[in-house]
């Protein structure tokens, strides 16, 4: 069944590409995920370190955010592009009590799972004070440990994806834009379509569309169940396989030696505002396959992220990489043990 958003003029010229995850999109949409086995390459080793921590706060959250179905629009309200924890929790307790009780009847009409906790649900579609204190206190405990370990690469994964997004308006404006999205989404003028369980028809009317990217967002979009809400549309992004790593550690020593090297320190702080495969052949006067070699080095390491960008690999920079790039030369080496190179290159092999 389709999902249909149907745009005007004026909606075509207010679509907007949110600048950051937003942590009640990535609470909710990784919840469902994790009480899930579903795509267990890109979540598998993410759902064995996660879940023996979660048992406790889940409890409430697996009554609100059923794996299919309705979940409740309160959870995720529009933040105005302020993507702190803090503040986004603060929101949703700040839900008025008619916007409560309407979602949690319409939670108690669609989902069994309420059963073992009426009496909460009763509580906190009346706005009861302490009700909203342990939901509060629910939503920032799993971030805190099911999200923030992980939180570097979520926001490098979503950087990169907004790169990718960039690129698009550059090249073709909001069409552009909006075509970059396929398969996931797919623009035919004026309506953009996507797989959804339901059928449904959100008229912008002049509203505009915000496009949220979401790490734990898998396989097709979503959207609020209310049409009324601010518009908003959050889909799924690339993944690098193997992303999930014990909250602590970081890359190996021998990761990091075989970082050094002018040209690989060349291509990482080049990549900072994104750059393809063959941008990076042609700036540095190397070949495609030597540019290969060295960024899956550093992506291996964690210091960088590669994208498919139509028949192009677009790479950027993550968090870890800007850290090392301000790191000073004489302590990177003294953190490898290793000298100073005595050839600026490395072939490949």
């Amino acid at each position: 069944m389709p999902l249909r958003v149907h745009f005007t003029t004026e909606d075509i010229a207010r679509v907007r590409v949110a600048a950051a995850p937003d942590p009640l999109w990535e609470i909710t949409n990784s919840f469902q995920v994790l009480i899930t086995n579903e795509a267990p390459l890109l979540f598998g080793e993410w759902r064995r370190l996660v879940r023996p921590r979660v048992p406790r706060v889940g409890q409430l959250l697996a009554a609100l955010l059923p794996p299919r179905g309705y979940s409740p629009d309160f959870l995720t309200p529009d933040l105005g592009g302020c993507f702190d924890l803090t503040g986004a929790v603060e929101a949703v307790l700040g839900t008025s009590r008619a916007d409560l009780k309407r979602d949690l009847t319409m939670l108690a009409a669609s989902s069994r799972r309420l059963r073992p906790l009426q009496a909460e649900i009763r509580a906190l579609a009346g706005g009861d004070s302490e009700a909203l204190r342990r939901l509060g206190s629910s939503l920032r405990a799993y971030h805190r440990q099911a999200l923030a370990p992980f939180w570097p690469h979520i926001r490098a994964q979503v950087d990169a994806d907004r790169a990718v997004r960039a690129r698009a308006v550059l090249e073709g404006g909001t069409d552009g834009l909006l075509a970059s999205f396929c398969p996931a989404l797919r623009w035919r003028p004026p309506v953009l379509e996507a797989d959804y369980p339901v059928h449904r028809e959100l008229h912008l009317a002049g509203r505009g569309l915000l496009l949220q990217p979401s790490f734990f967002c898998h396989r097709r979009p979503v959207t609020l169940a209310d049409p009324d809400l601010a518009p908003i549309l959050v889909y799924p992004i690339q993944h690098s396989l193997s992303w999930a790593r014990e909250p602590g550690t970081h890359p190996r020593p021998t990761d990091l030696g075989a970082l050094i090297g002018h040209t690989r320190a060349a291509i990482l702080e080049d990549v900072v505002t994104g750059r393809t495969t063959g941008e990076l052949a042609a700036r540095f006067g190397v070949t495609a396959a030597t540019v290969t070699h060295h960024t899956t080095i550093l992506r291996r390491a964690g210091f960088l992220l590669s994208v498919r960008h139509g028949r192009h690999t677009l790479h950027t920079i993550t968090s870890a990489g800007l850290t090392l790039l301000h790191v000073p030369q004489s302590a990177k080496l003294e953190r490898t043990g290793l000298q100073p190179p005595t050839s600026t290159e490395v072939p490949p092999s």
